[in-house]
């Protein structure tokens, strides 16, 4: 329940308060200077499917599950990407428009990468298409709208604004606490034999992930915020979206590839809040 409804929900306030702290600037500068966009691109789209299989090449764990780790790797990052983000004062702007962008090329490349994992895993490929206009809505309704609202209501009353954005900030540690004791609850009975089963490598890619998304950020020689922003984008995946692509009767249809995603879930609000911890402090420095 608290997956399903009142994360949703939590977002959509927490992106709105994002918003508060926005303005068509942020976005016209990271326009202006896309190899930023580029490289965030490039380290979630290509090297971190990458990274899965090449991690799953020397970890032997069940077939599933190694296709769960693949499948978490093709999703793109969702508005829990954005929320760790702002925590982390991060580049909000770029954290949204990589989300969206990246949302939009998976809807093409999950498919395949998710039929090559079936292969390569279970000798069995099935060809996944994704739901494009509903997952272009759950973009527009749960990041795209919210945000705006709140970038207008920033230029419509400044004061206002910033009055609210340190109350958002305490909501949004207080909402991330809320779904993940939820979630902990929710799934307490099979915690322990998911984690014996799949907490490791689970918890290593989303570990790698982040390093992977920062240093090539620093390879590319991006600043700080950009790089920690880049790290978030590929640590943090829709892990939702990935336990909805395994379990749907019209996609995947195999719960047990869905255990991953499921406990990556938990894992990478735990890392991400630590990284948010982290990169707030440097970030806050930076500025």
């Amino acid at each position: 329940m608290i997956t399903e409804i009142f994360l949703p929900f939590a977002l959509g306030i927490i992106m709105l308060g994002m918003g508060l702290s926005l303005t068509i600037q942020d976005f016209k500068r990271v326009t202006a200077f896309p190899k930023a966009v580029f490289v965030g691109l490039l380290a979630q789209i290509v090297l971190l499917p990458l990274l899965a299989f090449a991690l799953m090449s020397v970890w032997e764990i069940k077939s599933e599950f190694a296709v769960g780790i693949i499948l978490l790797a093709a999703v793109p990052g969702g508005p829990t990407s954005n929320l760790l983000a702002y925590l982390g004062k991060c580049d909000a702007a770029l954290s949204i428009t990589l989300t969206a962008i990246s949302s939009l090329i998976t809807i093409v490349t999950i498919p395949f990468l998710v039929n090559f994992a079936m292969e390569t895993y279970l000798g069995e490929g099935k060809y996944v298409a994704l739901p494009v206009i509903k997952t272009m809505l759950q973009i527009l309704v749960i990041t795209i709208i919210p945000v705006s609202l709140g970038m207008f209501l920033n230029k419509k009353f400044p004061i206002t604004a910033v009055r609210f954005q340190r109350p958002v900030k305490i909501a949004s540690a207080f909402f991330i606490t809320i779904i993940i004791l939820g979630a902990v609850l929710k799934d307490r009975e099979n915690l322990i034999p998911y984690l014996l089963q799949t907490g490791a490598p689970a918890l290593v890619l989303n570990v790698l992930a982040m390093l992977l998304g920062f240093g090539v950020a620093k390879i590319a020689r991006l600043g700080f915020k950009q790089a920690s922003t880049i790290a978030m984008e590929a640590g943090v995946q829709n892990g939702t979206l990935a336990i909805a692509i395994a379990t749907s009767a019209t996609l995947l249809n195999n719960p047990t590839i869905a255990v991953v995603p499921a406990l990556y879930s938990l894992i990478m609000f735990v890392t991400g809040g630590l990284a948010a911890y982290i990169f707030a402090r440097f970030n806050r420095k930076e500025s």
